[in-house]
């Protein structure tokens, strides 16, 4: 690391409860981990294809953390066009959308999530978009709460949206 706090890998150090991590950009090396990181965390689980496909769509809202020299955490991100939750009239827009997010269990607790996601809402941002919204399980406490605690707010229940029969909350986060 240098001092002015950037690691060599295009990150910023993170540091949280005795552990050092690193938030940057996806690599296509990095597939194999954040194919296995899926896996073990989500019940949705993507083809490579598709995190290739939003790799090369936007590379820089594909970010992953890194602690003890191994991945433990992505998040995916891309711009779309959608209503926005936040103007009285209408219109298509375009908006950031928080495709997936997961940390391995082991390293929960130590803001890797927090630090993916404000990354990522940075790299919309960059975009020029005015919104990033996201999909998450009801069920999902933890992931809820900690969506809230960074200003996102439910916008509506969709019934059934994941495959196993499970609603899903939509939470946007309106950006200035």
């Amino acid at each position: 690391m240098n001092p002015s706090g950037k690691s060599s890998v295009g990150g910023t150090l993170e540091q949280n409860k005795q552990q050092e991590y690193i938030v940057r950009e996806f690599r296509l090396e990095d597939l194999q981990s954040v194919i296995y990181i899926n896996r073990v965390c989500l019940p949705e689980n993507y083809t490579p294809e598709f995190f290739v496909y939003h790799f090369r769509e936007f590379p820089e809202g594909f970010l992953v953390a890194e602690m003890n020299g191994y991945i433990v955490g992505y998040v995916m991100t891309r711009v779309d066009m959608g209503f926005d939750y936040y103007s009285s009239h209408k219109a298509l827009t375009e908006k950031g959308h928080v495709i997936s997010i997961a940390v391995l269990p082991h390293a929960r607790q130590r803001g890797i999530g927090k630090a993916l996601l404000s990354r990522a809402i940075e790299a919309v941002k960059r975009r020029g978009v005015r919104e990033v919204y996201l999909e998450v399980r009801v069920s999902n406490a933890p992931a809820i709460n900690l969506y809230h605690k960074l200003g996102f707010k439910i916008m509506r229940r969709v019934a059934r949206y994941y495959a196993d029969g499970e609603d899903a909350y939509v939470m946007s986060l309106q950006l200035e």
